[in-house]
């Protein structure tokens, strides 16, 4: 880091120099404070209910308000309604009024405190396991739904006991088979307790997880370990159940019948082999050995909900409903905006296994630095989704993002074989007739963070193995735009840690014209990067030379007014809010109409009917209700585009094109530092612990992107440093982009 490393960041010498960073007014703090709070007395009102459930007491006073509301429209559907998913929604519902409040625009970066402090979200716990990096607020609720399981079961078996004496069942046989029975019908209602959250976090646009910043990428891992726990307990609902009736005789009557009035057995079962056939081949050998297995065998979801809806009737599926609603209303928005082709601006294949990608998009759609896409290029498949890391800055073009994809298998090999192909045919090709060479995709997202929470550390240490060096680049964009536009940013020193195979890949950094986005960025950013080449023993190419790598192959169709969808849950906050706020309306009065016209006048009593029409309303409102949403969201964007000037998205592509021309002449004469080494690893032990000591008592923002050895490795030595912590020095805190289905 040179002299830089001891002194003072520049730019912070002045203590109001950040002052514009709490400019917001003193109504929208107060009002997203009181929201905030409202939001979490719900939160914890519902929740601690669920937990107290097991208990006499409470047990006794859901059988009240059951019995209170049973006479009204929605009967006792709406009695399990209003205790299990109302909160959820109206959660949601303030979540919307809260991100409307916040604003899209201006980020809300506040300036760090005078010393370093712990955070509950950014310490690791845990770094090695089946669960991977596990932070300590991360572990704190691991621990609260393990305490609530085995609460639950112990209260239940309690009860179970007691309640077995009043059958009088003599002959022991019975007795075992009935406690079973009363066992499974226990670990049942536990399941649907779980799944009450299994649908929460894979929901990738919900307003619930942007109103509490969890990205899509954290919230799959929840999903993941939701997914495992329901359905290990439904397998011992099931089985527990079998074994009872096992032992009874009754095991083959009992799971081919269907009662009109109680639990329909049949549907149930259905339900559990679908529910196991995703789980068995969602385990981590199958999943990464045959994601496309994985893939097709996890969209039985749909058989797994509608068949449990048809099991327990729709009072008691209402229990989950309010997730398993939120994440239909989520598919259904994603559904419209992967529909729609987008222009690939340009393309362009690096020989060092890499392609990038630049795609068209609206001024109107947002999305920050730390931002995923899902994308399907049809003439490579028509059913293959991949996600990948943005890694362009939202300041470096309204109308385009970028990503970089490693070549590394099948989809990757036939992408990078295609745009070879339409490159060779463009130089062949007059230049009259290039425009005709297009190649289009289909795009889902973007999602991430909903704050730019790498703006919000004053010192960064960014590791990277591989092309996780992507969202590195687009931070480190973000980065240059925001001091050289002096808008709301703190990062003033910045580690980057890049560890590849080989040296061909070093030209990925040249990828961000750095001198250009912000001139003379030294005097106020201390950038440094350590390369380590771990596959080469000394450097392949002569010092000055320019790489081999630099000389790629690329193609430019061009624009032809096919831009990205905003119809999308990460998008435009106004339209997100009203589509959930009006389907959910929506589904209130479908079922109103429902109850009103047709079950109450017909006395329709039928449990698993009922819950069929209940799948049938929630389908209905999405349809009708939030159809309506769409398509006048839908209006709104082609006007709101339309106003946008078509030639905007061509300059793109010639600005792209004079930047890869710069890095020829640019490559090697770089204003920063680049300590390559050859033939070594990181040694993080030693790289924490050198910073630590140059910047002092600071908080240090740590971001990794890359395989788990390397997300552990770092997280391992951030708990280390903290632990080891004394006095006045510096806390790491552990940020992890990184993504695996």
């Amino acid at each position: 880091m040179g002299e830089l490393s001891s002194q003072e960041p520049l730019l912070l010498k002045k203590d109001d120099e950040f002052d514009y960073l709490n400019k917001t007014p003193l109504l929208v703090s107060s009002t997203k404070l009181i929201l905030k709070v409202v939001m979490w007395v719900a939160f914890i009102t519902w929740a601690a209910f669920i937990f107290l459930l097991p208990t006499k007491f409470t047990n006794e006073l859901f059988g009240t308000i059951v019995t209170a509301t049973k006479g009204s429209i929605f009967g006792t559907a709406g009695s399990t309604s209003l205790i299990f998913s109302f909160p959820i929604i109206l959660i949601a519902f303030l979540a919307i009024i809260r991100l409307v409040v916040a604003g899209e625009d201006q980020p809300q970066i506040k300036k760090a405190g005078k010393g370093p402090n712990f955070r509950l979200w950014t310490f690791p716990v845990l770094v090695d396991g089946p669960f991977g990096v596990v932070t300590a607020a991360e572990m704190i609720g691991v621990i609260i739904f393990s305490v609530y399981i085995v609460w639950a079961v112990v209260m239940y078996s309690i009860q179970n006991v007691d309640l077995l004496s009043s059958y009088h069942l003599p002959d022991m046989k019975e007795r075992s088979g009935k406690l079973l029975e009363l066992t499974g019908l226990r670990f049942g209602f536990i399941g649907l307790i779980c799944l009450a959250f299994l649908f929460l976090p894979v929901a990738r646009g919900s307003v619930l997880l942007r109103a509490i910043d969890i990205p899509f990428e954290h919230a799959t891992r929840y999903h993941v370990w939701l997914g495992h726990l329901t359905m290990a307990i439904f397998s011992l609902h099931g089985l527990f159940y079998i074994i009872g009736w096992a032992i009874q005789g009754r095991l083959l009557e009992e799971l081919v019948g269907w009662k009109n009035i109680g639990i329909a057995n049949l549907p149930g079962v259905i339900s559990l082999l679908a529910g196991l056939l995703m789980w068995v081949t969602s385990l981590p050998g199958v999943r990464r050995n045959n994601f496309e297995l994985f893939f097709y065998t996890h969209q039985l979801y749909v058989v797994f909900v509608v068949f449990l809806a048809l099991h327990v009737g729709d009072f008691v599926f209402m229990m989950a409903g309010a997730g398993i609603f939120l994440f239909m209303l989520d598919r259904f928005l994603r559904f419209f905006q992967s529909r729609k082709t987008v222009d690939i601006l340009s393309a362009t294949c690096f020989p060092c296994g890499t392609v990038e990608l630049v795609i068209s998009k609206p001024a109107n759609l947002h999305y920050n630095a730390l931002g995923w896409i899902f994308l399907q290029i049809r003439e490579l498949s028509w059913l293959q989704w991949h996600p990948f890391s943005v890694s362009s800055s939202p300041l470096d073009g309204k109308h385009h993002l970028a990503i970089l994809i490693k070549v590394l298998g099948d989809w990757t090999e036939k992408l990078k074989g295609n745009i070879l192909n339409l490159s060779v045919e463009q130089s062949e090709t007059e230049p009259l007739l290039q425009h005709n060479r297009k190649m289009t995709a289909s795009v889902e997202g973007p999602y991430g963070h909903e704050s730019p929470y790498h703006l919000t550390y004053e010192n960064l240490i960014l590791v990277a193995g591989g092309i996780g060096i992507s969202p590195f680049l687009a931070i480190l964009s973000d980065i240059l735009h925001c001091i050289n536009d002096s808008s709301p940013c703190l990062p003033r020193n910045i580690l980057i840690v890049w560890a590849i195979k080989n040296s061909d890949e070093l030209p990925l950094l040249e990828t961000v014209d750095m001198e250009a986005i912000c001139p003379l960025f030294s005097d106020k950013l201390n950038l440094e990067i350590q390369t380590y080449v771990t596959r080469e023993s000394q450097p392949s190419l002569e010092e000055g030379k320019t790489p081999k790598a630099m000389h790629h192959s690329s193609i430019s169709p061009g624009f032809n007014g096919c831009r990205m969808s905003g119809l999308v849950g990460t998008g435009h906050v106004v339209w997100s809010g009203l589509y959930v706020i009006v389907s959910t309306i929506g589904f209130v009065i479908t079922v109103a109409l429902l109850d009103i016209f047709y079950i109450n006048p017909f006395n329709i009593t039928y449990w698993w009917y009922k819950g069929l029409l209940l799948i049938g309303c929630m389908t209905a409102s999405i349809l009708i209700f939030g159809g309506l949403v769409i398509a006048l969201w839908h209006l709104w964007e082609r006007k709101t585009s339309s106003k946008e000037e078509p030639q905007d998205a061509t300059k793109k592509v010639d600005i792209l094109q004079q930047n890869e021309a710069s890095l020829h002449r640019n490559f090697g004469e770089a204003r920063y530092v680049n300590n390559i080494r050859y033939g070594q690893r990181p040694d993080f032990q030693e790289i924490f612990g050198s910073h630590a000591k140059s910047w002092g008592s600071v908080d240090i923002g740590v971001i990794v992107c890359g395989p788990p050895t390397l997300q552990s490795s770092v997280a391992k030595e951030c708990r280390s440093q903290n632990l080891k912590r004394r006095g006045h020095q510096a806390i790491f805190h552990f940020n992890s982009h990184s993504f695996d289905l």
